[in-house]
């Protein structure tokens, strides 16, 4: 049977009218302990995964323990309706999408169950990520030994179902060398630990019978096995029926791994750890190009590296390009392709000379240029961009969107490049040029981009002709399909070409064995769906193109390429480090993670799940907990934008409508201000006087739990007229920008700006009359208003603008808003360009424009809340220089979000979301630092929370400190 005939096999049950839904909803929500959703934003959030490839579930089932998931597939066995298990959601070859009921694990059964530290055995619920259960494991020395790229957020589940690897496989394998045993249940209700031996003879008669008719299919294909799978170290195509053979002990557990949740559902496991390394050296080979670093690889092996990474010049000039990993780049040595190999040791110095000794060989042999790190610093910013290949990837600046299809193929290590020259051959035959080969070289393992036409027939036609010659390509060096991300949607059609018919029969038999009426992921592995079928794009890919009021001009203008611009990585759904996504940390739920909102906009322009465009109720509702931080524009890999997406939408959404309350109060917030304290004892009395607070709470949509920021009695403007100024203004005229927020509220810190810019050299003007960056507008979805106030700010601003003035703005938001949102909300406006290029942070202006200047010491120690937009927009680098220089011993956090991101925290019905994000890393920080340590934040809505939730805390803006040591300073 060809390729083309098995893929003109009908899908079954690719049809969700076909299935009882309402009766199987019904009967979920009456048994299954946990949260049952069959609503079409749900459906929408979970259509897709990482790969190229879009199935709407029938509902999504969140059990709360695993019990309670097997409840669940008693239940869908009963309706005798398709299911899958997923994890993390970043496959990218479809396992993850398909028209079933899908288990989502992630939000509760994500518990460490047990350690033993004697036989460094773990056991562990699959909905657990693979950094969190490595943070739980520290204290005993151990870890998971396999750790993928998308180790933020990839559970073990899923790197169960997918047979994930990683760098670190090169130490210590693929997930089946880390499985030991599994608890299975069966579609057909067969529940039962599996591993190396076979369930107890006699306890459980449908235990035995499977494992004597798996035998059985065992020993009638066991020469086919032993003559079709490859003996390279990264197959991962297949189902994994080597494990059973007489000489590798019939292990049922490792059979199951990578089986994609085609056989069985996974309860939990118990998995193999190892140490954690006690030291680690990386040697960084160069080489003129991504063969020869190939041909390097064979030499290199047997100095036995820990990690044997490549990586080519093409990636590097992606990041580059995109201001990715900077400053591992700066580290690479000469070279347009690079190695990067591990050792580890028991201490440094055998780490470092396993990394010596490798390099002499290689220099004697190759003449490689080279570099050691040791710098746990340093390896961590090289690995990072090695890490960031798929996002650098995606979207290459000077060329099409690139797609998966063909992006994880192995061959054996010895013979990598001989393939890569024979696959870049290929490349140039089919008129492709992938965006960058890299990968786990020292497993023969690349990895790469294509930009394949998904959009119309003939390119979709040009995409399966190349697969399957691809696929022939790598099997003639005796490869694998896949080397790491499994089969899935992407490469199950090919794989007769791999194994050939008879062990794809073999296949077929287990599948029937354990699953005979193929309700387990069905298309996926055994009778595949076409792997140019249920396309996310495809020949009939036309989604709405609506006008909108940003002009996205990163996306060709288009607010559909926006909102498909995510590949589903899943960064946003870490817990440990960035900015990105607070809501999702504090709900774990998939719709609140930026992912998951960019589902709902991409499913929302095609118009099957929502049906009702801007007017979505379902859309509205995930982004409602969007804090608009702005952590998504620069921790995801993509640039995906959602505090753009979420104000455009809301614009629409609620054009001609009324709005809530907070849009009027809270979004509104600048004329509040300035007449609040024109008034500012009236007002300060009625928004503080607890009768009167909890009406105008309640007026105003406010939470309750809320206190209101205090009005200053004489805004900064208004003092600052009576200034005299005390330098000549040597280094030029500087514009302080008087936002809402310091003007209103906080004039002290406006003042301070004043005294630290005087003392560089600056004369300092502001503007003469009332100016807004319009930021509560946009963060509220009110755009016309915005771009209204914003038109009026350049008015006003017309002559610093057009004289080059700079533009000092202390509200990290507001320069936010006028590097980013301006510009392409104004799109075109040639004084919208010239403010966003002369707007600077303090720290910004004067490591420009007063390079010389020496700040005053500082004898204090200080932890510094970097403001969400500042460390998307304006990076905390500068502000870090400066404040490091003045002899503060300073420590910046990394602790996300404080959760009161502008009005977002006031808003009614977020107050305990606000919280969370603050109570997850920053409170505690704050509360736990050393006495003296005076807490920095330059950002007001920072300020206010810290203020709220901790009283004592007294957090100030970085340039009062400047000031005060000024002021020292000079009475000394």
């Amino acid at each position: 049977m060809t390729i083309s005939d098995r893929a003109a096999r009908p899908h079954r049950g690719s049809n969700r009218d076909r299935w009882p839904l309402q009766a199987l909803e019904t009967a979920l929500k009456e048994a299954v302990d946990g949260e049952v959703r069959f609503d079409s934003g749900t459906r929408a959030t979970y259509s897709t995964d990482a790969s190229n490839y879009r199935a709407l579930p029938l509902g999504v089932v969140v059990p709360r323990t695993p019990e309670a998931a097997a409840v669940a597939v008693g239940i869908c066995r009963d309706h005798d309706v398709p299911l899958l298990s997923r994890g993390g959601g970043t496959s990218l070859a479809g396992q993850s999408c398909n028209t079933a009921v899908v288990i989502d694990w992630t939000k509760y059964c994500h518990r460490l169950l047990a350690v033993d530290a004697e036989t460094r055995t773990a056991v562990v619920e699959p909905g657990i990520a693979l950094d969190p259960l490595n943070q739980q494991l520290a204290s005993s020395g151990l870890m998971v030994g396999p750790k993928p790229s998308t180790h933020v957020s990839c559970t073990i589940g899923g790197m169960i179902g997918n047979n994930s690897c990683g760098a670190t496989a090169q130490a210590y394998g693929k997930m089946v060398d880390s499985v030991r045993r599994l608890e299975m249940l069966t579609y057909d209700g067969l529940r039962a630990w599996v591993g190396a031996e076979d369930p107890i003879p006699g306890t459980n008669p449908e235990a035995d019978e499977l494992v004597r008719r798996l035998r059985e299919i065992r020993d009638r294909y066991a020469d086919d096995i032993r003559a079709a799978y490859p003996d390279i170290p990264r197959r991962v195509s297949g189902y994994n029926l080597d494990t059973l053979l007489p000489e590798r002990g019939f292990d049922i557990a490792k059979f199951l791994v990578g089986s994609e949740s085609t056989l069985v559902t996974v309860l939990r496991a118990e998995i193999e750890l190892v140490r954690v390394p006690a030291a680690k050296a990386m040697a960084v080979l160069g080489f003129p190009d991504v063969y020869h670093a190939a041909d390097a690889v064979s030499r290199i092996l047997p100095h036995e590296p820990a990690a044997l990474e490549g990586l080519d010049h093409r990636l590097v000039q992606l990041e580059h390009s995109r201001h990715l990993a900077a400053k591992a780049i700066a580290q690479l040595p000469d070279g347009k392709a690079w190695l990067m190999v591990q050792f580890d040791g028991d201490d440094q110095k055998e780490a470092d000379a396993r990394a010596k000794k490798m390099i002499a060989d290689l220099e004697r042999a190759t003449g490689a240029s080279s570099t050691i790190l040791d710098d746990p610093d340093r390896e961590a910013e090289v690995w990072a961009a090695r890490e960031a290949g798929l996002g650098a990837t995606a979207y290459p600046p000077d060329g099409p969107e690139t797609h998966e299809g063909w992006e994880d193929a192995a061959v054996p290590p010895e013979r990598l490049g001989d393939y890569l020259r024979d696959f870049d051959a290929l490349l140039d035959e089919f008129g492709y040029e992938s965006s960058s080969l890299y990968g786990h070289f020292g497993h023969g393992c690349v990895h790469t981009r294509i930009p394949f036409d998904l959009r119309t027939a003939d390119g979709i036609a040009h995409y399966r002709r190349f697969v399957e010659r691809a696929a022939r390509l790598v099997s003639s060096y005796g490869g694998s399909l896949s080397g790491e991300h499994g089969d899935g949607q992407s490469r199950a059609e090919l794989l007769p070409i791999m194994f050939g018919d008879t062990v794809v029969r073999a296949f077929g038999e287990v599948k029937a064995l354990f699953d005979p009426r193929n309700r387990m992921n069905p298309g996926k592995i055994v009778e595949p769906h076409r792997l140019d079928s249920d396309l996310r794009q495809g020949s009939a890919y036309r989604p709405w193109e609506p006008v909108t009021h940003f002009a996205f001009p990163d996306d060709d203008h288009r607010f559909s390429e926006a909102a498909g611009r995510c590949v589903g990585v899943g960064k946003c759904r870490g817990e440990s480090s960035g900015v990105m996504c607070p809501s999702y940390r504090a709900t774990r739920e998939e719709e609140h993670s930026t992912r998951g909102r960019a589902r709902l906009l991409f499913e929302m322009l095609q118009g099957e799940a929502i049906t009702d465009g801007w007017r979505s109720t379902e859309v509205r509702d995930a982004l409602d907990l969007c804090l608009a931080c702005k952590g998504c524009r620069s921790d995801c890999p993509v640039d995906v934008d959602m505090a753009t997406y979420k104000a455009e939408f809301l614009s629409h959404h609620y054009e001609h409508r009324v709005r809530p309350m907070a849009h009027y109060s809270m979004g509104w917030i600048p004329l509040w201000a300035r007449l609040g304290t024109s008034v500012a004892p009236l007002a300060n009395a009625v928004t503080h006087t607890p009768g009167l607070r909890r009406l105008v709470s309640a007026a105003g949509g406010i939470a309750r739990q809320r206190e209101m920021p205090r009005f200053a009695r004489t805004r900064f403007t208004r003092t600052f007229r009576d200034h005299t100024s005390s330098t000549t203004g040597e280094r030029g005229t500087v514009l302080l920008w008087p936002d809402t927020f310091t003007n209103n509220f906080e004039p002290g810190i406006a003042e301070a700006a004043v005294t630290v810019l005087e003392a560089a050299g600056f004369s300092v003007i502001v503007p003469e009359r009332t100016v807004c960056c319009g930021l509560t507008w946009i963060s509220t979805g009110q755009l016309p208003t915005a771009k209204r106030v914003l038109r009026r700010t350049l008015r006003v601003l017309a002559p610093q603008l057009r004289d080059s003035t700079p533009v000092v703005v202390l509200e990290p938001s507001c320069a936010a808003v006028f590097r980013a949102d301006l510009p392409e909300l104004l799109y075109g406006d040639q004084d919208a360009q010239r403010l966003s290029k002369q707007t600077y942070t303090l720290a910004e202006l004067l490591a420009e424009r007063a390079p010389d200047w020496k700040p005053p010491h500082v004898d204090t120690a200080a932890m510094v809340q970097p403001h969400c937009h500042h460390h998307a927009i304006m990076h905390y680098d500068t502000d870090r220089e400066l404040l490091s220089s003045t002899g503060a011993d300073v420590e910046v956090l990394d602790a996300g979000c404080c959760g009161l991101a502008g009005n977002f925290g006031f808003e009614r019905g977020h107050y305990d979301v606000s919280v969370a994000c603050a109570e997850d890393k920053l409170m505690p920080a704050v509360r736990e630092r050393e006495p003296g340590t005076m807490v920095l934040a330059d950002g007001f809505s920072c300020r206010t929370q810290i203020r709220q939730l901790q009283p004592d805390a007294d957090p100030r803006h970085a340039v009062e400190l400047l000031a005060e040591a000024l002021a020292a300073k000079d009475r000394t």
